[in-house]
């Protein structure tokens, strides 16, 4: 029975033609569940992430015959009915999974969310036990003041990586014999270039996502997810290409090793982003997830699949949050013995020296750790943070490369490569 105790405060739930046709029965038995589940005391949610609250305590479950049904073409839609939800909150349509965890939880995975300012319609590709999530979210000049931030930062990230492009390519003309330079300045080129086109991508999106067509949607949120995907693979790029420098001290000789480089950090988000393209990954981004500074893309992976995010962005990410963290780790070490040796001694520049080497992409690395940080509006000012160091992150490498190499390369002692000769002379002279 429908609790008709406030009027006009119930729901609808429309059944495509499609279910009918699929039950094989003339006579077919369909059942509506309105569970108030505080009473019964059932779906309770243990996932740790899963902090929203269910609307009105009320739970609606269907089933029309004997059989299982999903994926179906043409969804079911419900309506839950309900008055202006507070600025701080952010309504989700979900399902109750029995596969998640021991107990089940809440998913969305099947389910587009349709707020309106009377009521939510949830459009489903199958038939089971469903909800309105109130998830809580960031107030709406909170979420003004970060895209403020952001699109500022952005704008003059891309100015100075401009001018660290042209840096670089005016320290590589001008010493071309120096091999070791030419490559790391090379990778800067690339790294900096991909930091160019996300700024340039999250610029686009957020002025063109609202009111698009869904092709041009998809085609912003790929390219978003590509340029994003860019970033992360060149910073683990650099990871390694420093690892070879401090540590194998390139013993063996990499035929077209930078071209090479650039075919990995290129060529590898392409074939993910058109993978996940292929499976209809991108187009409009209307749910709230974990991390609430991604609701800035409009235009993104969406929420029917987020595995993809968690896949592709976090863990990806991760892998090579922890891989550069240890290389952070051996080239610190290799640093410190280096010092002890005397020749260091003789020449502290090379401790401040390696040092900032590192800082590239420990800066890098280290900032875009922080969205994992965010997952809650308790941590708004941690969203501040993650979102003023990644958008003048262009600033911080111009900065970088300045100290690194302008007043280094007339002595040499700034470059890479001194201090690998650094390495030699030590080696030779003990052996």
């Amino acid at each position: 029975m429908l609790n008709m105790t406030e009027k006009g405060k119930a729901g609808k739930v429309r059944l495509p033609r499609e279910i009918f046709r699929s039950v094989s029965s003339w006579t077919v038995r369909m059942v509506v569940l309105v569970l108030n589940i505080q009473q019964l005391g059932m779906f309770e949610v243990r996932a740790v992430n899963q902090t929203g609250r269910v609307l009105d305590d009320t739970v609606v479950g269907i089933t029309v015959g004997e059989t299982s049904i999903s994926g179906l073409q043409d969804p079911v839609q419900l309506t839950f009915a309900h008055g202006q939800l507070p600025n701080n909150v952010t309504p989700q349509c979900v399902f109750w999974d029995t596969s998640k965890g021991t107990a089940g939880g809440w998913s969305s995975s099947g389910c587009v969310t349709q707020p309106g300012d009377k009521g939510t319609v949830c459009s489903c590709d199958h038939l089971t036990f469903f909800t309105l999530l109130l998830n809580p979210a960031l107030d709406r000049s909170t979420a003004q003041a970060l895209m403020a931030v952001a699109t500022v930062g952005c704008g003059v990230a891309m100015a100075f990586s401009i001018f660290a492009i042209a840096f670089c390519i005016f320290l590589r003309c001008r010493f071309r014999s120096e091999d070791t330079l030419r490559i790391n300045l090379g990778l800067h080129v690339n790294l900096v270039g991909s930091l160019l086109l996300l700024n340039l991508a999250f610029l686009l999106n957020s002025r063109l996502s609202g009111g698009t067509q869904l092709g041009t949607c998809k085609f912003l949120g790929g390219l978003t997810h590509y340029c994003l995907l860019c970033c992360f693979t060149w910073t683990a790029l650099e990871g390694s290409h420093l690892y070879l420098l401090f540590v194998k001290v390139f013993g063996t000789y990499i035929h077209h090793y930078l071209a090479k480089l650039c075919l990995v950090g290129w060529g590898f988000p392409t074939l993910v982003v058109g993978v996940a393209g292929v499976i209809g990954s991108y187009g409009e981004y209307t749910e709230l997830l974990e991390a609430p500074q991604l609701s800035l893309f409009r235009c993104w992976i969406t929420s029917e699949h987020v595995l993809v995010h968690y896949i592709t962005n976090c863990g990806y990410f991760g892998l090579i949050f922890l891989f550069n963290m240890a290389v952070f780790g051996v080239v610190t070490q290799k640093s410190c013995s280096l010092r002890g040796t005397g020749v260091v001694q003789r020449d502290r520049k090379a401790w401040k020296v390696a040092l900032v080497a590192m800082g590239l992409f420990c800066l890098l690395g280290a900032t875009w750790a922080l969205a994992f940080l965010t997952h809650s509006t308790s941590s708004v000012p941690m969203l501040y943070l993650f979102t003023i160091l990644n958008s003048l992150q262009g600033i911080f490498i111009f900065i970088w490369l300045v100290v690194l190499y302008y007043p280094k390369t007339k002595e040499i002692t700034g470059s890479l490569s001194h201090i690998i000769r650094q390495d030699k002379t030590t080696t030779v002279s003990q052996g």
